[in-house]
């Protein structure tokens, strides 16, 4: 990660407000776009839904977006501009505001709304390395593969999703973890993966060797950092960990949780190191 250049507040920004920010936090909302254009000349745009966010994205011109939203925010516009091909060329800050914002918070955006727009107008853009899977997929924070069928993870996860606990919901998902068993469904226990992995062409863990989870961080210099939790008999097993610039995951028919979202299941996929490719604003030091 590398300082590149401060901005000045005589820069023109697209203010791009996502709905969900809208409706969770009116006032911080309101805070952050009136600190935003007392600061610079802004155009503020109110999509009410993805094409709109897109083809607002798609217009900006020579204005800088700010992306006022939670994580799934930021992510959309990252997987929007990546997928035009614009990502290199376009430098992005973030206001978060919503429930979702732990990824936000690990790249470093400040989490107050003021602080946030204050950073979007004076901080200094970094280069952060981020992943590209080989269906087009970005992945900003990191990605895990549990073990198979887990009720818990990540398919109970992606069915409840950031936000407040909801003990009707809770009580369902109870339910249908009590049933699914009971009927018989082969594969519904969870159970260790049958996969292989590996590391700019070299094999980590192969087909042999059953694991519990892997997980897929970018790391510094554009390389990823890879964890394997194989699973032990009697002492329990050190985790495998290794760094490269591709990681494949082969076998048994997997999902994986990227970020926030759930993807799967597939029977392959592979993830390279977009070195620097996230350009972010950042508080400056």
């Amino acid at each position: 990660m590398a300082e590149v250049a401060t901005f000045a507040r005589s820069d023109q920004l697209l203010v791009v407000i996502d709905p969900v920010a809208r409706r969770t936090d009116g006032e911080s909302v309101r805070i952050a776009k009136d600190v935003l254009s007392a600061g610079a000349t802004t155009k503020v745009c109110l999509p009410e839904d993805p094409d709109e966010f897109a083809r607002a994205l798609a217009r900006r011109g020579t204005r800088r977006p700010v992306v006022i939203g939670d994580d799934g925010a930021l992510l959309r516009a990252v997987s929007l501009l990546h997928r035009q091909r614009q990502l290199a060329e376009c430098v992005l800050s973030m206001v978060p505001v919503g429930g979702a914002l732990s990824l936000a918070a690990s790249l470093g955006v400040p989490l107050g709304a003021v602080a946030a727009a204050r950073a979007a107008l004076d901080g200094a853009e970094r280069r952060l390395d981020l992943l590209v899977d080989d269906s087009d997929g970005v992945v900003l924070g990191g990605l895990r593969i549990p073990p198979v069928h887990d009720p818990a993870d990540p398919v109970g996860a992606a069915a409840v999703g950031p936000g407040p606990a909801r003990p009707w919901l809770r009580t369902c998902q109870s339910l249908v973890r009590t049933l699914v068993p009971a009927r018989g469904t082969p594969g519904a226990a969870a159970g260790p993966s049958r996969l292989r992995i590996e590391v700019d062409g070299s094999t980590l863990v192969d087909l042999d060797e059953p694991v519990d989870a892997v997980s897929v961080t970018p790391g510094a210099s554009g390389v990823a950092a890879v964890e394997v939790h194989r699973v032990s008999v009697g002492a329990a097993a050190v985790p495998l960990r290794a760094e490269g610039r591709t990681v494949t995951v082969s076998g048994a028919h997997f999902r994986y949780r990227a970020d926030a979202s759930v993807s799967g299941p597939v029977g392959r996929r592979t993830w390279t190191v977009g070195e620097g490719a996230l350009r972010l604003v950042l508080p400056g030091h």
